[in-house]
């Protein structure tokens, strides 16, 4: 009884504000006669959706080493061109867009005019998320690591042995986690107030796979404002509720996987997804997370 009770309040302290014990199924956040819409195709290959303080969403269309920009009336235009097989991306709290270039091997920032400064030279990257006081976790696959970028720009590898690929913070900032390419499940760590990682453990339940095999397919993350996890797989966009349990799949707009997600929209209350040579998003009964500096 005694042990059961301290599991109790480990859960409960490691819950995210406002998130209650009980279970949240994904029909919670669908809305009845809202499907995926397509928003833009055409393209090689979509990552790496991330949202501005507008609420407008830019992704990448890695092989032609371009990003774009899709503004609140659906129109898309090119934001940045040549930009190195860019891949994961995300807004910090500078209003800067962070972006993994894996050409040149940079972690760079985009400003308003799409001029570029680099942060980080010589590494591998895939993935990465920005934290509310400036720091920056992103994604080895090569060396199976992840590293992290102080506001002093110095960086040091935070995690190994994984074969990590996407990456978010849970809404408080205070646990990181981390899809693996090797196995059906989700890294989770405490976050330190140095940037370091420790506690490294499987708090969320298994993932999903599909029938025909080949491994969940786990890649990019969002979570919403309640803590609930997104995460694009083979299956479908798969939801966790902040117990860590699955709460569902939400299914795919089309046959193949899905590459990443995020929140949109001027209210934070529409997922996109990159797949494939498409953008598709969803409205839903749920509310997205800008990071929030630390007081």
């Amino acid at each position: 009884m005694i042990r059961c009770a301290v599991i109790a309040v480990v859960v409960a302290l490691l819950l995210p504000a406002g998130a209650g014990a009980q279970d949240m199924s994904v029909s919670s956040v669908l809305i009845e006669g809202q499907g995926w819409q397509l928003i833009a195709d055409g393209y090689k290959f979509t990552e790496g959706p991330a949202v501005d303080a507008d609420g407008q969403v830019y992704f990448t269309d890695i092989p032609n080493n371009r990003i774009h920009k899709i503004g609140l009336d659906d129109k898309v235009t090119v934001f940045a061109e040549s930009t190195a097989a860019t891949n994961g991306l995300m807004f910090g709290p500078d209003g800067l867009l962070y972006g993994c270039r894996n050409g040149d091997k940079r972690i760079v920032t985009y400003d308003k005019d799409a001029k570029v400064q680099t942060i980080a030279d010589d590494v591998n990257s895939n993935d990465l998320v920005v934290a509310g006081d400036g720091g920056v976790y992103f994604t080895d696959p090569p060396g199976g690591r992840v590293w992290y970028i102080n506001q002093k720009r110095e960086k040091r590898i935070v995690a190994e042995g994984l074969k990590p690929n996407g990456v978010i913070l849970w809404p408080d900032q205070g646990t990181l986690v981390v899809t693996d390419g090797g196995e059906p499940v989700l890294w989770t760590f405490r976050v330190e107030r140095d940037g370091a990682l420790t506690n490294k453990d499987r708090y969320y339940g298994p993932l999903q796979v599909p029938a025909a095999g080949g491994g969940p397919g786990s890649d990019g993350m969002t979570v919403d404002a309640v803590g609930r996890l997104y995460v694009t797989t083979r299956a479908g966009l798969q939801m966790f509720d902040p117990t860590g349990r699955l709460g569902g799949t939400i299914l795919k707009p089309h046959p193949g996987p899905l590459a990443n997600v995020c929140f949109g929209g001027k209210d934070l209350s529409t997922l996109y997804v990159t797949a494939g040579d498409k953008v598709y998003k969803r409205r839903v009964q749920a509310t997205g997370v800008r990071y929030a500096r630390p007081k």
